[in-house]
């Protein structure tokens, strides 16, 4: 089992962090990437800038791998695209020596499972290697062995549909064409689908910002250009953010530029809008749904811009035993700490190895997809969550229960507890590692959780696996 690698799904950044570390702690690993190039599904959204500077963006053990190349480090305060992203750091980094001997594109890990055992088997379970089946760039499948997995394959290509109720809405497939789901180069490669058109854009979250912001644009351009906003919610605290109190001051600003626009009549915002049906209509579309006073139509418009967020493929794994939050399908012992419905105070408590893992001994999901459905992660995040589990694999439990992760707030905080302290007690005391008071007060008791109302005892009741 030593002898095998460990096998990393995905070079995307937390990917390639992954590799990174594995390098670093002398470890044997191998890269499967189904795209062409390192960050591929990164280059799916190149034209959107960050809004997290570089120093957010570079994990130390890939920065430590760079160093003795000609690559040299992009200004810490300057906010990359991803097309600058990918060129200027993923890119290089897959390059090294260290990494580019290790890295397979082109190759899909389609399941894994254990080698001459099924899921039901228990009886010396952890002595059989994991075993990949891997359809390559000419569509040959074979087996590979890897004593343990890091999945860090992420969730860019597992779109959630328009439909509200979590399955496509009647028709949307049938008018899939007029549809895009993630983020567009509305001002670049897209822009003839969107000039002189309406199109509505679904969705409460960053993507769904940025698209509008260059739909505004467009208008500038073209004064036919219209654009209509639907969300499900109407609290859209967590969209339009902290202002000048988010420490991400490209977030910040994201968002009040886009509460401008809605609020100067440049965009048309229609509020607790439940998708339900897509409608062809004289060769146009119209969206029926639902909202607290009845139904509603929306339209018609041109097309249909679908920001509502991704999911884990879950199909990877069927073979694992594997332990899920049951409503987020992240990591089971994560998802209290990141359950949009109990908080989104803009960081998450420190968790490492033991919130990643599963009943599945050395198989561990990172990166974005350990969040499952929750939104808001960053890749800092991901960066500490593989230092953790390589540290764990490696055999130094005390590196890897040593996890520090502090992130920039966003100036907003939502709970469902109520207090009269406010939402989650008021914004954390100064020099804190917390991301409001309550989670504080939690981390002085001796608590690794979040504070967070009745996020609180939720966490307490997930047992780290």
């Amino acid at each position: 089992m030593r002898e095998l690698p460990v096998a990393v799904i995905g070079a995307g950044p937390v990917g390639l962090a992954a590799a990174a570390n594995l390098i670093a702690h002398g470890l044997a690993v191998k890269v499967y990437e189904c795209g062409a190039q390192a960050g591929a599904n990164v280059s799916d959204w190149r034209h959107v800038r960050l809004f997290s500077p570089w120093e957010f963006n570079i994990d130390r053990a890939a920065r430590a791998l760079l160093e003795p190349t000609s690559w040299r480090a992009p200004d810490a305060a300057a906010y990359p695209t991803g097309a600058e992203l990918v060129g200027a750091y993923l890119v290089p980094l897959a390059q090294t020596p260290a990494l580019a001997p290790v890295i397979e594109y082109g190759a899909r890990v389609t399941a894994i499972g254990r080698r001459g055992i099924d899921k039901v088997v228990s009886r010396d379970r952890e002595q059989h290697p994991f075993q990949l089946s891997v359809t390559d760039k000419n569509g040959r499948i074979r087996r590979e062995l890897a004593r343990a997995v890091i999945d860090a394959s992420g969730t860019w290509t597992s779109p959630n549909p328009l439909g509200a109720g979590g399955i496509a809405a009647e028709g949307e497939q049938a008018q899939v064409q007029r549809i895009d789901y993630g983020i567009p180069d509305v001002l670049g490669r897209d822009r003839a689908g969107f000039v002189g058109r309406t199109t509505l854009v679904v969705g409460a979250g960053h993507s769904a910002a940025n698209v509008l912001l260059d739909l505004a644009e467009l208008a500038k351009q073209d004064a036919t250009t219209r654009a209509v906003w639907a969300t499900r919610g109407t609290n859209l605290s967590r969209v339009y953010g902290g202002g000048a109190n988010d420490q991400l001051a490209a977030r910040g600003d994201l968002g009040r530029r886009l509460r401008q626009l809605v609020e100067g009549g440049r965009v048309e915002l229609v509020a607790g809008f439940a998708c339900v049906a897509v409608r062809e209509a004289a060769g146009q579309i119209v969206i029926e749904g639902e909202t607290s006073a009845g139904s509603r139509t929306i339209g018609p418009v041109d097309r249909i811009v679908a920001c509502t967020g991704q999911r884990p493929d879950l199909s990877l794994a069927r073979e694992l035993r594997v332990e899920l939050d049951p409503w987020l399908e992240s990591a089971r012992a994560l998802g209290p700490l990141v359950d949009p419905n109990l908080h989104s105070c803009g960081s998450v408590p420190p968790h490492g190895h033991r919130e990643l893992s599963h009943p599945e001994s050395g198989f561990y999901t990172v990166g974005v997809k350990s969040y499952g459905r929750a939104p808001t992660f960053l890749m800092a995040t991901g960066y500490e969550q593989v230092r953790s589990v390589v540290a764990a694999i490696a055999g130094d439990l005390a590196a890897a229960d040593d996890v520090r992760l502090v992130l920039p707030e966003t100036g907003v905080c939502t709970t469902a507890a109520v207090g009269s302290g406010g939402c989650c007690g008021g914004p954390a005391p100064a020099a804190t590692e917390a991301c409001c008071a309550d989670d504080a007060a939690a981390k002085a008791q001796g608590q690794s959780s979040c504070g967070c109302g009745s996020s609180a005892k939720a966490n307490e009741a997930a047992p780290a696996q």
